[in-house]
């Protein structure tokens, strides 16, 4: 019998928040396909997880992938892990499983975090539609066509940014959608946890001359007719103009 790709969602901040099967599967695995191996290394010592530990990322996957399919191949199940959340998203693991789909090998995801998720749980946007974005282009004319590609888009949407670009992020955004509400989501589940709620000049003043640190998630709320900030009585996700 062949081996099961496991896709394992882990932490993104605080350790206790791993389910009792991920770490089953974790230790149960004969490899572990780490992004950051040493980062990895913090989890499996706090939960006594003694699986092989590799590193799998963007500039290794292409020679790495072979080797893990082969092992799969003669039995041997294996688990990807991110440095935090679910692999994939925004992550390496897209090639990997790609490669054990196409080799008709079993893959199973074993469920948990996830920071657009966790932030969009307590954004205070609406959650029944949304439209996860990731990272923006770097470059300013590719990331402009791409705001602008959303301009009009009723969901909320969700951004990952870097914390020395989060102000400058805004800025461009509310030069284009205008006075839209936003969350901000820092360092979620970590000791000095935050979301920032408002407008989007509202949220501007609030961070201020702060120096964010951690990923940062970005929501911003959909297009309704017009950009307008709602009462504060008001469902968004209701307004007709």
């Amino acid at each position: 019998m062949s081996g099961t790709l496991y896709v394992v969602a882990t932490p993104i901040g605080n350790l206790e928040d791993i389910t009792y099967r991920a770490v089953r599967i974790l230790r149960d695995v004969a490899i572990i396909a780490a992004e950051d191996t040493r980062h990895t290394q913090r989890l499996l010592g706090r939960y006594d997880i003694n699986a092989l530990l590799t590193s799998y990322h963007d500039f290794n996957k292409e020679a790495k992938t072979p080797v893990l399919i082969s092992r799969m191949r003669e039995g041997d199940s294996v688990a990807i892990v991110s440095d935090a959340g679910t692999p994939t998203i925004s992550d390496p693991g897209y090639y990997l499983i790609k490669a054990a789909v196409r080799a008709g090998l079993p893959v199973s995801p074993i469920p948990g975090p996830s920071s657009a998720i966790a932030a969009l749980s307590a954004s205070g946007l609406p959650t029944d539609r949304f439209a996860f974005e990731g990272f923006l282009p770097r470059k300013k004319g590719k990331r402009a066509t791409r705001l602008l590609s959303l301009l009009k888009d009723p969901r909320t949407l969700i951004f990952f940014e870097s914390p020395y670009r989060t102000k400058a992020l805004l800025e461009e955004i509310g030069s284009t959608y205008g006075d839209r509400l936003v969350a901000i989501g820092r360092e979620l589940t970590k000791v000095y946890e935050e979301m920032i709620y408002g407008t989007i000049p509202e949220v501007i003043e609030k961070m201020g001359s702060k120096k964010l640190k951690g990923e940062i998630t970005i929501l911003i709320e959909g297009y309704h007719g017009k950009n307008r900030r709602p009462s504060p009585d008001e469902d968004p996700s209701q307004s007709k103009n």
